[in-house]
């Protein structure tokens, strides 16, 4: 398996590792339920080193963008972010990324672990004219700190004020003496930040960052609570709630699906389905009492299996069981019930509106 820079800590601090992705990772140090509960209430560290980062650069580096992701890459100011799935000319989705826009010659692709190398290479295969296209993700350290108290966490390292970046805008400046790139979006629907740096400073900025929250109860968080807190506010993870058996017009991404800006990879098809309708769409619900909903779990109406689970869990801070799954459109509609079959039982779940949870604005 790869090791983050950061494997020695995890274990150090107890941590149970698993296998993810090929990757050796934390899945809990203390428990899901307490490392979510601190990122709702405080803050916690996740190392996020696995994630893959490619720069694409040139001339014709935005003519690229526009072409492999459904947003707008162009409608972007410097320095803006924008969440975009990326797909084939079929409409499925090869994955889900962040696109950081430095100008109209430089991006920065943030993918996932899973899909670093299938990324690569079908970005790599799309690419025409005058660019250069980096995987830099082995080189690159990422940690986020999420939370209420991140901000003033951070700011305790950084001379760079924190305040004025805005959600899903970035900036770069030094963390510690340790340049990076300072971004504001989040995978946990709480306030945060991640820092991208040279990944030999990992373990230094690590320690600066848990000793800096020491006060505010910050905590190291696994995977197992980065699920969870993903899923109360609806963000989506690849190889679940998207694939590629999936488009965005069938994930209810259509916010992401930009055909203003012109042709791209999969608009034809994206097109027809937003014009036409779908035969299957992204619902979230909630069960009663009883077990949680899991991924695969068959739903079930009539009798009938006519969906599938895709997330599910017991959510600690709305103290109910939640879920994602696929249904016909007909089934969509807020209040609408169907049954979860579980180990051979139905219960009844209820479609309601999403995400689960939202943090309160001040």
């Amino acid at each position: 398996m790869n090791k983050t820079p950061l494997c020695a800590v995890h274990e150090k601090l107890g941590a149970r590792m698993i296998d993810f992705s090929g990757w050796y990772m934390p899945v809990q140090y203390t428990s899901i339920i307490e490392e979510h509960n601190a990122v709702r209430e405080a803050a916690g560290l996740f190392d996020l080193f696995h994630m893959g980062e490619f720069w694409l650069t040139g001339p014709d580096a935005l003519k690229n963008v526009q072409k492999i992701v459904t947003q707008d890459a162009e409608a972007l100011s410097d320095r803006q972010i924008a969440y975009t799935p990326m797909c084939r000319p079929d409409g499925s989705i090869v994955d889900d990324l962040l696109v950081y826009r430095w100008n109209a010659e430089k991006f920065l692709l943030v993918v996932n672990a899973s899909n670093i190398e299938k990324d690569y290479n079908w970005i790599k295969s799309q690419l025409e004219g005058d660019v250069k296209f980096d995987n830099q993700s082995n080189n690159t350290g990422l940690i986020a700190i999420q939370g209420p108290q991140a901000e003033a966490i951070l700011q305790k390292l950084t001379r760079q004020r924190l305040k004025p970046i805005k959600f899903y805008w970035f900036t770069s400046g030094k963390v510690l003496d340790v340049e990076c790139i300072i971004s504001r979006t989040g995978y946990t629907g709480e306030e945060g930040f991640e820092l991208y740096y040279p990944a030999e400073h990992s373990e230094k900025l690590w320690n600066a960052l848990m000793e800096a929250g020491k006060e505010a109860g910050i905590k190291p968080i696994g995977l197992g609570a980065r699920d969870t807190l993903r899923l109360e506010a609806r963000l989506m993870l690849y190889g679940n709630d998207i694939s590629d058996n999936t488009t965005p017009i069938e994930a209810n991404l259509n916010w992401t699906v930009k055909f203003n800006k012109g042709a791209f990879t999969g608009s034809d098809v994206l097109k027809k389905q937003k014009e036409q309708g779908v035969s299957k769409t992204l619902v979230g619900f909630e069960l009663g009492k009883g077990p949680a909903a899991r991924h695969g779990y068959p739903i079930v109406k009539d009798g009938k299996t006519v969906g599938e689970v895709t997330s599910g869990t017991m959510a600690p801070t709305l103290k109910k069981n939640i879920g994602l799954g696929y249904v016909p459109p007909a089934l969509s509609a807020i209040g609408t019930v169907f049954d979860i079959e579980i180990r051979g039982k139905n219960y009844p779940a209820t479609v309601i509106e999403t995400p689960f949870y939202t943090r309160a604005r001040s």
